[in-house]
């Protein structure tokens, strides 16, 4: 089993594990000693490249591991899987059929190694998924306040007080200044700024091109032969593409430079939404610049 590629379906009570080229599989629990026995193993070996299909979660302490001991792993989207494998001509769906397919993608692609973020970016990314979570259900409890009957709504204001309370996010001491810096952009609040160290911690090491990409703001083109399709934005993050599309809306009213672009592209002929678009793009990319060179706003659209 000793170097190659490595390809790791996840479930919620077992590891099935493919090797390429060899072709070997094994499968082992996902559990403590489930996972250690897998670790000592690819430690043994040193594979080119593991990779994980994100599902659900159930992938989050596994990749952990992995990432500790320094070896190479890729999280992959499950739409490219999925498209992949329809490609590949695999139609049969198992979980050792699904590892094998993770490694013939990890040889075939071979993509990058995704680096694990640091403590202080996991715990913000926890309790922003919290606070989502408690959002749905406060909504929710209001939802059903309004139609429920005066017995009721006492207990309704209490869960709701109770919902708003935990809302609350603490600042991580670690991330304060990247948070401060991405508060002098207008549009940019709390909520923005936590989702994007949090869901987006590759914000200030990546290229232009590159962060609008992993974002899901970069436009594709969409022509064949003489035919000039309509270029469109897809794939990304998409709770990240959520906050910037509002930040991207209070900008342009508040915030001057994207203002005056998104004037000058509407007065071009852009559909408000395409104008839209446009603006979080630009957006995107100079709050990328505005960390990779510690710099505020004010200096950092004046570059």
């Amino acid at each position: 089993m000793g170097g190659g590629f490595v390809g790791i379906d996840v479930s919620k009570d077992r590891l099935d594990v493919a090797f390429r080229p060899g072709g070997e599989h094994l499968q082992v629990g996902n559990d403590p000693r489930g996972m250690a026995r897998l670790v000592r193993m690819l430690e043994r070996s040193q594979p080119q490249l593991v990779v994980l299909e994100a599902s659900g979660g159930y992938e989050a302490a596994l990749f952990e591991r992995l990432s500790a001991k320094q070896l190479p792993v890729a999280l992959l989207n499950p739409r490219h899987v999925h498209q992949f494998a329809r490609a590949s001509g695999r139609l049969a769906k198992t979980d050792a059929i699904d590892a094998k397919v993770l490694a013939h993608f990890a040889e075939v692609m071979k993509p990058e190694p995704r680096r694990m973020a640091d403590a202080e970016t996991r715990k913000l990314r926890v309790l922003v998924a919290r606070r989502y979570q408690l959002i749905q259900m406060m909504t929710a409890e209001l939802h059903r306040q309004s139609h429920s009957l005066a017995a009721l709504r006492e207990g309704f204001v209490a869960t709701i007080r109770c919902f708003k309370k935990q809302t609350l996010i603490q600042e991580t001491p670690a991330l304060r200044e990247k948070a401060e810096l991405l508060r002098t952009t207008p549009g940019i609040g709390v909520v923005a700024s936590a989702t994007l160290l949090a869901r987006l911690p590759e914000l200030g090491t990546l290229d232009r091109k590159k962060i609008a990409a992993l974002v899901g703001v970069a436009p594709f083109n969409r022509d064949s032969g003489k035919l000039k399709g309509k270029r469109a934005i897809w794939g990304g993050r998409s709770d990240v593409r959520g906050v910037l599309y509002m930040s991207a809306l209070v900008a342009v009213r508040r915030n001057p430079p994207l203002r005056d672009f998104y004037r000058r592209l509407r007065q071009a002929g852009k559909t408000p939404k395409m104008a839209l678009t446009a603006c979080m793009r630009k957006l995107i990319v100079i709050l990328n610049a505005l960390i990779k060179h510690r710099t505020p706003w004010a200096l950092a659209v004046s570059c």
